[in-house]
């Protein structure tokens, strides 16, 4: 069973850090790119389906690298815990940073007509981004050294 419990570890923060990527890799640039409006449009259209897939996926993987951390012995142990903090660490930024700008940015009614207090929230949201692409990065490389160390 902790075999099978590993390799969704695994599974689970590649997929994480494989989406994570890419929107730093291609995602991003395209929306720094867009004008403010189209980049409100673009944004609202992007966000519809990472929630709830996105959160399962880390947050269920981050529940078996608890679990790995409490089951198995030796080397795996600490690489399995850190796997699980990690990736808490990845929902934690975002749940705390990213999500509430998704909010702000989705809450505008008409892209073509910005509140007046509009600050653009690219460069914000691009550095939690980067934060939590590094520590999913982390977690999958944690996690394949950990299970390999079963």
């Amino acid at each position: 069973m902790t075999e099978v419990l590993g390799v969704a570890a695994l599974i689970g923060s590649g997929l994480t850090a494989g989406v994570l990527f890419a929107v730093a890799l291609s995602v991003l640039p395209a929306l720094f790119a867009m004008e403010t409006g189209t980049y409100v449009y673009a944004h609202r259209l992007l966000g519809r389906n990472w929630d709830p897939t996105m959160p399962v996926i880390v947050l269920s993987s981050t529940l078996a690298d608890g679990v790995l951390a409490v089951a198995v012995t030796g080397t795996a142990r600490p690489l399995f815990a850190a796997g699980a903090v990690l990736l808490l660490g990845v929902s934690g930024v975002s749940h705390l940073c990213n999500v509430p700008i998704n909010r702000r940015v989705k809450a505008i009614t008409d892209p073509a007509v910005l509140p007046p207090d509009w600050e653009d929230p690219r460069p914000l949201w691009r550095r939690y981004h980067y934060l939590r692409t590094a520590l999913a990065l982390l977690a999958l490389t944690v996690n394949a050294a950990a299970l390999n160390a079963m």
